[in-house]
């Protein structure tokens, strides 16, 4: 008896569930396909090639539209050049001199001696291989080109010139020029002009010998030619530098940052507009003069010819001046010209939009509108904060699939042509080629503040001269070495003595006194 009840119950719930299953549709919300807010939203399970490849040169001809046309699109990809590559990116060989059995002095000597030979190359046109760029023009290019592209394309060359000491170059090429030969349909090996294993990774790349876009100009003799580029040669150097985020794993190429704010910025574009025009053609009409006769009135009136009546009217004219009287015809009223143009929600609606892009960029509102007028300090530097947040994460990752790769590449020829000392550099290439790259400073916002808390940090010991340095885009060495020929040079002027006493003297905090 207990058995065959507790067995009607088991039914009877298992009923009740699936009750409540049917009416729900789904156990997550979210899931749901049957609710009026959800079951018109279509989603694809593709994956993550499937998902973008398709859609890749869209979304790339609309960013560089946007760019190119958008003033705030714009001024966003140059905020974030100027802070992740600023100037440029300066080396700081960092050898790991533990692993090649060395000690800290040969690490410091090593590295100054390639940090040379570097800028002999990396500060002239000889690192590009049209001529015409540094290393520095040639990272602000390749960042520039991931961002409206979401991905950069380089290719290492070996020009070997009489006058030149370093034979290899770097050549920055458009994405377009990566694609299937002869615009094959992807496969499992072949995906957006890139060969790959079966784990993904790169075997070679499929690159037109020009630009596809270069037949509008008439003159593209090899648009339809295409060259198979290995990954790699059969000693380990790169053929290919490739610069993407990958936000998925198995996604082969990259994908443009304004890809998620595209329709946004569109759709603001075309409302700021609307409402611009709007405004140009109400400030055109000063005044509306009303009349309370019919067309059969006026028409009666002007002999039964309605046209002429405005004829009249368009023909009066009326000299304005301080104090004029205008006469109006009999029963004609004047009435003020009063449009709502712009719209009295305009400011706070654009400005709710452009945070949602904000957001969506990585760069805070005040950031990417210049606008710190409704800021206070500590929200403006909360601001910055998070954003240098980001732009670090950004040199970073800059650094290690652009910069590094191209400093390797000099590196290893700089060795076989005998100028830097490193046995067994291949056995050993991580070790060698090991560095740090400065970009630009950060800034400051209360100098006086935040150097005292520099000085508290590294008295603390959890910051050094090198990384406060770096975070102004500074050498250490370099700003030692500077102080030492000042401090001599004021010894012998006899300035010593003053300088080191107005260095004792305490410092005001210009913060504290704003705030009592």
């Amino acid at each position: 008896m207990i058995q065959a009840i507790s067995t009607t119950l088991r039914r009877t719930l298992k009923s009740v569930q699936g009750g409540l299953r049917l009416s729900a549709d789904a156990a997550h919300q979210g899931a749901s396909l049957t609710s009026r807010e959800l079951a018109s939203w279509p989603t694809s399970q593709g994956s993550a090639d499937a998902d973008l490849l398709p859609d890749l040169p869209t979304l790339v001809a609309r960013s560089r539209d946007l760019i190119r046309n958008h003033r705030i699109a714009s001024g966003a990809a140059q905020t974030l050049v100027d802070n992740v590559v600023g100037g440029g990116l300066r080396l700081s060989a960092t050898p790991d001199y533990r692993a090649l059995g060395k000690d800290k002095d040969w690490a410091e000597e090593w590295s100054q001696q390639v940090e040379s030979l570097w800028r002999s190359w990396a500060e002239t046109a000889e690192c590009d291989a049209s001529n015409s760029l540094t290393f520095a023009g040639l990272t602000a290019q390749v960042f520039r080109a991931a961002l409206l592209n979401g991905e950069s394309l380089a290719l290492p060359l070996w020009m070997p010139r009489s006058n030149v000491r370093f034979a290899s170059r770097v050549q920055v090429i458009e994405s377009e020029r990566l694609s299937n030969p002869n615009l094959r349909m992807d496969t499992t090996n072949l995906r957006g002009g890139i060969e790959i294993d079966e784990y993904g990774a790169p075997v070679a790349y499929w690159l037109r010998k020009s630009h596809p876009g270069d037949a509008l100009l008439g003159g593209a003799l090899f648009a339809g030619d295409w060259a198979r580029v290995p990954a790699f040669t059969a000693w380990g150097r790169r053929r290919v530098i490739h610069i993407h985020d990958k936000e998925r794993t198995g996604q082969t190429r990259g994908k443009p940052i304004l890809s998620a704010v595209l329709q946004q910025f569109k759709m603001l574009d075309h409302y700021q507009r609307t409402e611009l025009q709007a405004a140009v053609v109400n400030a055109m009409v000063a005044a509306v003069i009303e009349t309370p006769l019919d067309s059969q009135s006026i028409a009666e009136m002007m002999g039964g010819d309605a046209n002429a009546y405005l004829t009249t009217k368009n023909e009066y004219r009326v000299q304005l001046k301080d104090g004029a009287v205008i006469p109006l015809y009999p029963g004609d009223q004047l009435k003020p010209f009063t449009p709502a143009r712009p719209a009295s929600q305009y400011s706070m609606f654009v400005e709710t939009v452009l945070r949602h892009i904000g957001t969506a960029l990585g760069l805070p509102y005040e950031l990417l509108l210049k606008d710190f007028s409704k800021t206070n300090y500590s929200s403006a530097r909360a601001a910055l904060l998070e954003a240098w947040r980001f732009f670090r994460g950004r040199l970073q990752w800059l650094a290690t699939h652009w910069a590094t790769p191209v400093y390797e590449l000099w590196l290893e020829e700089a060795v076989n042509l005998g100028l830097v000392e490193a046995p067994d550099f291949y056995g050993s290439r991580y070790a060698y080629t090991r560095a740090k790259w400065i970009g630009p400073g950060r800034g400051w916002i209360d100098p006086v503040e935040e150097a005292q808390a520099a000085q508290i940090r590294m008295d603390a010991g959890i910051s050094t001269l090198e990384d406060e340095c770096a975070e102004q885009s500074l050498d250490w060495e370099e700003v030692l070495e500077q102080r030492a020929r000042e401090r001599a040079r004021m010894e012998e002027l006899g300035l010593l003595e003053a300088a080191v006493e107005s260095s004792r003297r305490p410092v005001v905090n210009q913060t504290e006194e704003r705030v009592a």
